[in-house]
């Protein structure tokens, strides 16, 4: 019985995949996982019993991440799974940009008098905008949602061009061939009429926009953030648009000093607000946890390496370590000792931590776990666990 805690109010949706006859939830102060939206938990003291943590949302900044991984707590998050909603709201947010449609609402709502019509055909004029059709989009940062904006915006006939010098292979199958690839930020920031940001929130991407970077943008330009607060530098940005180096910025993250001003637009963190990208985010947080507590597969981590290998014996070694030398050699040996047969093994290294997966003939999870013991008084790693296969073992 695996035994799961939860923080914030989580899709049943997702929730539900959690099968009763092997999962707790919060019946337990040692959970083995924890599933989480928004809780913060820098403060929090994580129990030894946890494995895992997944956030319902592709960003971790709530989470000690790098306590996580000296602790050998898996990290996961859930890219993508909310992409649709930000793009969409994105793509609203360019129109709300060059169609005053806002301010048209708010006047008509004070309008009174017999002669409505008449007022409303002759101020509209005050309202004329401008269309996206021909004008220029760059996209910094061309993952799951700077993608599907990219192609998007395409479509809407905006001339559009990315950059993203560490786009996968998945994601730039998925872009289309008429988005342009920049080799460099600053053609984006030179060339663009619209500006958009979808990149995680590191140490090298904090105030990725700054003073230099909005000096280098045309006065007809907007900037749009919806990615992380921390990525634009928002004293910056605000003397930007009030000496007019910008045209404006619009972004999903609420700061006292950016209200107010009549060329922000600042939305309440709306990004991934709508039903379905919570089920989508509740639901694959807790697929991706289900099957690391039940196979020690690693996909989607942003802590540790992806690690995916067949569970087709009776029980599984998994070791997080540190990534020096002779560790595989280390694992053999000790396994070899206690005369197990080794099926299969997988080790993948991610900066300072390694994860290595040994699949083993012997049934006996008991001695199996001798094994563990022995491991785990090695001085490089971190957390050994055994998991059995009951399909196999039945």
């Amino acid at each position: 019985m695996f035994q799961v805690k939860t923080f914030n109010a989580i899709a049943p949706e997702g929730m539900e995949r959690f099968e009763k006859e092997r999962y707790a939830i919060n019946e337990s102060d040692a959970p083995d996982g924890i599933i989480l939206r928004s809780q913060k938990l820098h403060d929090y003291d994580f129990p030894k019993s946890v494995l895992a943590v997944a956030r319902a949302g592709a960003g971790t900044n709530n989470i000690p991440v790098a306590e996580c991984t000296e602790k050998g707590i898996v990290v996961f998050n859930t890219p993508g799974a909310n992409a649709n909603a930000v793009k969409e709201l994105v793509l609203a947010s360019l129109l709300l940009n060059v169609r005053p449609i806002l301010q048209s609402v708010q006047w008509l709502e004070q309008q009174t008098g017999p002669n409505l019509e008449e007022q409303v055909e002759a101020n509209k004029k005050q309202f004329a905008g401008h269309e996206l059709v021909g004008k220029k989009l760059g996209v910094i940062g061309l993952g799951s949602i700077g993608a599907m904006i990219a192609n998007d915006a395409y479509r809407l006939g905006m001339e559009v061009i990315g950059y993203d010098p560490y786009v996968s292979v998945d994601t730039a199958w998925s872009i289309s061939r008429r988005v342009k690839r920049a080799q460099e930020m600053a053609e984006i920031l030179t060339t663009c009429d619209f500006i958009t940001i979808h990149v995680p929130l590191l140490d090298s991407t904090k105030n990725l926009i700054s003073t230099k970077e909005l000096a280098m943008m045309k006065p007809s330009a907007r900037l749009f953030n919806f990615s992380r607060g921390e990525i634009v530098d928002t004293q910056a940005v605000i003397q930007a648009v009030e000496t007019k180096e910008i045209a404006g910025f619009t972004t999903d993250f609420a700061q006292e000093q950016l209200l107010h001003h009549p060329d922000v637009l600042v939305l309440p963190h709306l990004g991934a607000s709508t039903e379905e990208a919570e089920i989508n985010c509740a639901k694959m947080a807790a697929r991706t946890l289900k099957r690391y507590l039940e196979t020690g597969v690693i996909k989607y981590s942003v802590n540790f390496p992806t690690v995916d290998m067949s569970f087709r014996s009776p029980n599984r070694l998994t070791v997080i370590h540190q990534n020096v030398p002779n560790m595989l050699g280390t694992i053999s040996s000790t396994i070899a000792e206690f005369g197990i047969n080794i099926d299969n093994m997988i080790n993948r290294g991610r900066d300072q931590f390694a994860y290595t997966l040994v699949d083993v003939a012997e049934e006996d999870a008991a001695k199996l776990q001798k094994v563990a013991d022995k491991l785990t008084e090695t001085e490089s790693i971190v957390r050994v666990r055994v998991i059995q296969n009951p399909e196999v073992l039945s």
